[in-house]
């Protein structure tokens, strides 16, 4: 049995899906990346230091400011720069504003129809008015304060090597705690409602990797950690995963000890979701307790959960964020290496630079999150075929693309 579909909607970029079933029982699948290879690590190569995080946050338009901070960090890294307490937190608050940007628009627009028999966007509107309100909101408010820090809600401008060029001005930060309560309110609806959604059943067991800290549910910094608890030093990660061609694929698969790993939102709350604020995690648990969960159909569930958690951390360091007008800190320019990572919406990305004594950028290495679950996806569609084949093509496509786009997965920034 060949199962194809040619054109994967509702996610960011283009790609299809190519299966096969074999006497009904051995399965294969495939994701096939319908944009050419972009070739944004080569063009860097010879451009100033100062151009990376300018020239990457163009690779997605959905998570720009992960790549502009990822970039800014890894240069950081190469020049032994070491930033002040309150650029941190500002940066955690831009990269808490993407992920509620981004999450609250897969939610409801991308994920949602899948599990309200496939409507067309404005059936859903008609049918779920105050949830697509509530969405809107949701990512208005990350795109405010990604403006009011960033100087720009999509390609920010005034996140820069060791600071910020402008501090932002603290009556327009009050003006976004102001609103936080009914924000709050607006992200706890979504995701309660997201909670009710009836799920496909499925299960396979697989490895999720994320950032983590003994401190805080880790977005900005921390180790590399997989499932078993083991912790790794960026560098060590990036040094022993794996990033492999596939055929004549656009975009490369990643391995970890030759096996396939998931990363996003269902890792980080599988990972580390002791550490969710106390709405989000009350949510997440009244679902599931504290069991880890192998279905990634729930990764639709874990976004809503972290927008909740998101909003709730914005909160908590708007209260004790004291803002004073600061200037990048100074540094000399040198040759070296620098890596870096982050949660991005979807999973961890990561950037590694090499540099000259004059800081032009001689090496330049992007690995983004759907670069590292995509063979994960594949091997869940593999598991997911079988336990279908008995439904109308109509369903099983269904299915199909539900799974897929549970996952989020960004084809811009796999093909990068």
């Amino acid at each position: 049995m060949k199962i194809e579909i040619n054109h994967l909607a509702k996610m960011e970029g283009h790609a299809s899906f190519l299966g096969a079933l074999e006497e009904g029982n051995i399965a294969q699948a495939k994701i096939i990346t319908e944009e050419g290879v972009r070739l944004v690590e080569g063009c860097l190569l010879g451009k100033s230091m100062y151009d990376a995080h300018i020239i990457t946050m163009r690779i997605c338009g959905i998570c720009p400011i992960v790549h502009n901070l990822t970039a800014i960090k890894a240069m950081e890294d190469a020049l032994d720069i070491k930033v002040s307490a309150q650029t941190i937190r500002l940066r955690k608050l831009m990269e808490l504003a993407q992920l509620i940007h981004s999450h609250s628009m897969h939610l409801y627009f991308l994920s949602l129809p899948d599990f309200v028999n496939n409507e067309e966007t404005l059936k859903l509107l008609k049918r779920y008015p105050k949830q697509a309100q509530i969405a809107l909101r949701l990512r208005e408010f990350g795109n405010s304060l990604n403006e009011v820090i960033g100087g720009r809600a999509i390609h920010p401008i005034n996140n820069w090597l060791g600071g910020f060029k402008v501090t932002p001005k603290e009556d327009e930060l009050k003006e976004i705690e102001d609103n936080l309560k009914s924000i709050l309110k607006d992200a706890i609806i979504q995701a309660k409602f997201f909670a009710k959604l009836k799920y496909p059943k499925f299960n396979r067991e697989t490895e999720f990797v994320t950032l983590s800290s003994d401190k805080e549910y880790a977005i900005y910094d921390g180790k590399i950690m997989t499932s078993n608890g083991m912790k790794y030093r960026v560098t060590e990660f990036n040094r022993k995963m794996q990033e492999v061609d596939d055929g004549e694929a656009m975009a490369k698969r990643a391995l970890w000890y030759n096996s396939h790993f998931m990363v996003g939102a269902l890792a980080r709350v599988n990972n580390h979701g002791n550490l969710l604020n106390k709405e989000a995690k009350a949510i997440w648990q009244k679902t599931h307790k504290k069991k880890k969960v192998f279905n990634t159909y729930y990764n639709v569930l874990a976004q809503a959960v972290e927008v909740v958690h998101c909003v709730e951390e914005v909160e908590n360091i708007l209260k004790s964020l004291n803002v004073k007008k600061e200037k990048p800190v100074k540094y000399k320019v040198k040759a070296g290496i620098g890596i870096a990572s982050v949660e991005a919406p979807r999973g961890i990305l990561i950037h590694r630079y090499e540099i000259d004594s004059k800081g032009r950028i001689k090496q330049a290495d992007v690995i983004t999150p759907t670069v590292m679950f995509l063979g994960n996806l594949e091997d869940d569609l593999a598991k997911l075929l079988p336990s279908i084949k008995s439904l109308t093509p109509k369903a099983r496509r269904n299915r199909i693309r539900t799974l897929i786009r549970a996952y989020d997965p960004c084809i811009s920034c796999a093909t990068h």
